[in-house]
């Protein structure tokens, strides 16, 4: 896909002092731009300019630098910082740019390093998007990220899975009614709908190019670090609300206190609300759901997921979408299961059994006999 059709949001983030790229210009490059990032070495000192600060080091000697950058705790938050500061996501800030520059070198250790910041960024320009701020940073990533989800699929073809079809008869019984003689076709489900080609971002195809990254944040999520999990699961509480099942009352997260000294959570905890459609709410219970119910050993990342699961099925109540009302609640449920304890086996008359057991073999040996 081109780059073209979006240049409204590419030219955006170029630095304000460089001209704008001719009509026929399809990549983001300009006089005054910085190289193209090439190596994950690169990508390092890059980014250590884009922070103001050089790394430690140990960081900096690192023989594998593309594993700092996913890994390293020190560089995650202060990465994730700077996402969620104030004035972030604007067209010339450097952080957007170096994003896009480290996931557009096409190395796959680097996009893995960009992937792992999605849920701040999703989570970040979702949440301002509301207040329609400029935010062209944010989305010149963004579209960046879903241009090369439609890439993967190949024409951005949807999809899909083939559930079995009930009106055919089983393998494992004798149907009481005789099979037709032309077997009923296979239901088949849209996991994914098809991702048409977008150069810009819209009010009307926010939540479908956001869910897409998303998507591809899910199909790496097993690559992601613990602490990108735990963004995703906070923000994703955020997005829903924050509803507790304790009292009927939205509930607020910890937040940041002002210039003045108080907190400004209540004003924050609606500002931060998003809307969330299908084509949103559909891959964010994925992801959740994998932090719930996926092979990790973190106690922490299970309790923070199934919070979140448990403020989405709020959510869902709460706007009466059939399909997220069904999908949450069969999440919760799971997730009650999975806190439970497993019942240890009774062996109550276990020694009668065996008594008779050894009878009824007795009989059968002097049968034979």
């Amino acid at each position: 896909m081109g780059y073209k059709s979006r240049s409204h949001a590419i030219d955006a983030i170029t630095l304000t002092s460089s001209p704008p790229p001719p009509p026929t210009t399809t990549t983001m490059t300009s006089d005054t731009s910085p190289q193209p990032i090439q190596s994950a070495r690169a990508a390092v000192d890059s980014l250590a300019t884009v922070l103001g600060g050089a790394f430690p080091d140990t960081l900096a000697s690192a023989d594998d630098p593309a594993a700092v950058l996913l890994h390293d705790t020190g560089v995650a938050r202060a990465v994730v910082g700077r996402l969620r500061g104030a004035g972030s996501g604007v067209g010339n800030d450097g952080l957007c740019r170096w994003l896009y520059d480290a996931f557009q070198s096409n190395l796959p250790e680097l996009q893995l390093a960009v992937l792992r910041f999605v849920p701040a960024l999703a989570a970040v320009y979702m949440s301002r998007a509301v207040s329609r701020k400029p935010l062209a940073g944010f989305e010149a990533v963004l579209l960046a990220l879903y241009a090369h989800a439609a890439a993967q699929r190949g024409a951005g073809e949807p999809e899909t899975v083939t559930l079995p079809n009930l009106a055919n008869p089983s393998v494992y019984h004798d149907a009481k009614v005789p099979p037709k003689t032309k077997a009923a076709e296979l239901d088949v489900a849209v996991l994914s709908p098809a991702l048409e080609p977008h150069g810009t971002m819209r009010a009307t195809r926010r939540a479908r190019i956001v869910g897409a990254v998303l998507e591809l944040y899910h199909g790496k999520l097993a690559l992601m670090p613990l602490s990108s999990k735990m963004d995703f699961c906070e923000f994703c509480v955020a997005w829903a609300g924050n509803r507790s099942k304790l009292d009927d009352k939205p509930r607020v997260a910890p937040a940041s206190k002002t210039e003045g000294g108080a907190t400004a959570a209540a004003a924050d905890e609606k500002w931060r609300r998003v809307p969330l459609p299908w084509e949103l709410f559909q891959p964010a219970l994925r992801i959740v759901a994998h932090c719930l119910l996926g092979p990790t050993n973190s106690d922490e990342l299970k309790a923070q997921a199934a919070h979140a699961a448990e403020c989405l099925y709020w959510r869902a109540a709460e706007t009466m979408d059939a399909r997220a009302l069904l999908a949450t609640r069969s999440l919760v449920r799971l997730s009650q299961m999975t806190e439970e304890p497993i019942p240890e086996p009774s062996f109550s008359g276990g020694v009668e059994n065996m008594a008779e057991l050894e009878a009824m073999r007795a009989n059968i040996l002097s049968t034979k006999n």
